[in-house]
């Protein structure tokens, strides 16, 4: 992933100013010489800081990994495409055009309304598309370790969470992807350009992650296991690392959610079983729809995804789980 045309502008614009500048320290009379000097060398400086800001950015983007993959082919049951089914909700935002199943792909900086940073898509993972040639073993560490087939890290791929995935869920939702009907062409490869090299500086698309090894759950039912499926579901995206809420920092990626430590505990549980049915909040008030300029538009709170992925035990067990955590009070920035 390299932007060639973007780099060698950006090199033709510094020699141009860096000519400028050794003309003006040539001349004669001070009075043009010192601002010419200042002007063109300024001029000079700062696509040189951009050009090193891209490369650097280039860097990372092409950095290689070497997470094992594991040697594994997954036996795709009924039993375990009937649970990937439910896992592979937790991907439709991303994964598909309209967060309806099979996961086809979509224009990801489109849908989302990035800046013009380059092309991101996020793949269609039906058997047509971008993983028909992927061992199980190296798709479960792209889904568990943001690791690309070809070693690269994969960007804004929520493996932070996945990553706590269990060696069953994971392979379940392996079975799933192999299962669903082919749809859709393969997706084009992301190409960032210059601006999206330098972009990578100051906010990291990375996701790629230390290895998972083997992943185990606590028993169904109980607080610990909640705290799994928030943490595979990703809540912790919005909330906060401790649920604490986050404040709208006016980047692109995940809406600020609101302080789960203090909401929760004021909910019963059936109002809170009833909120992931129906989008229905205690006071009667439904969930905002956050609606971009590209046309894409959803829950401000992703209930219908959060629903769809999970049972009813294990929403119970993620009430438990929130129900039982210290109130906090500063929400992460």
């Amino acid at each position: 992933m390299f932007d060639i045309p973007g780099v060698v502008i950006l090199v033709a614009v510094i020699a141009a100013f860096g000519f400028l500048a050794t003309r003006a320290w040539k001349l004669k009379r001070a009075y043009l010489k010192w601002p010419g000097v200042f002007i063109s060398g300024l001029l000079t400086l700062i696509p040189t800081a951009l050009l090193v800001l891209a490369l650097i950015g280039f860097y990372k983007l092409n950095e290689s990994y070497g997470n094992p993959i594991a040697v594994i082919q997954v036996a795709g049951t009924p039993e375990q495409i009937a649970r990937g089914e439910k896992l592979a909700n937790i991907c439709v935002s991303c994964h598909t055009p309209d967060d309806v199943l099979p996961l086809s792909g979509s224009n990801f900086a489109a849908k989302f309304d990035f800046p013009p940073l380059g092309t991101l898509y996020a793949p269609n993972l039906t058997p047509s598309g971008n993983i028909g040639s992927w061992t199980d073993g190296e798709v479960m560490r792209a889904i568990r370790e943001g690791v690309h087939k070809n070693g690269r890290s994969l960007l804004i791929m929520p493996a932070g969470g996945f990553r706590n995935m269990s060696d069953d869920d994971v392979q379940a939702l392996v079975a799933y992807l192999r299962s669903q009907p082919s749809t859709g062409e393969p997706t084009p490869e992301n190409r960032f350009n210059v601006l999206g090299a330098i972009f990578m500086n100051l906010s990291d698309f990375r996701t790629a992650q230390q290895p998972a090894g083997s992943v185990t759950t606590s028993q169904a039912g109980t607080p610990e296991y909640g705290k799994y499926m928030v943490d595979i579901i990703g809540c912790r995206d919005c909330h906060g690392p401790e649920l604490q809420g986050k404040v709208d920092s006016g980047q692109p990626g995940p809406p600020a959610g609101p302080n789960l430590t203090k909401i929760v505990p004021q909910w019963t549980e059936e109002q809170f079983m009833t909120f992931f049915n129906t989008g229905t909040m205690p006071d009667g008030r439904k969930v905002p729809i956050l609606t971009l300029a590209s046309g894409f538009s959803e829950p401000r709170m992703p209930w219908p995804m959060v629903r769809a992925a999970t049972t009813d035990d294990e929403l119970k067990a993620m009430y438990e789980y929130l129900h039982s955590l210290p109130v906090m009070d500063n929400p992460a920035r």
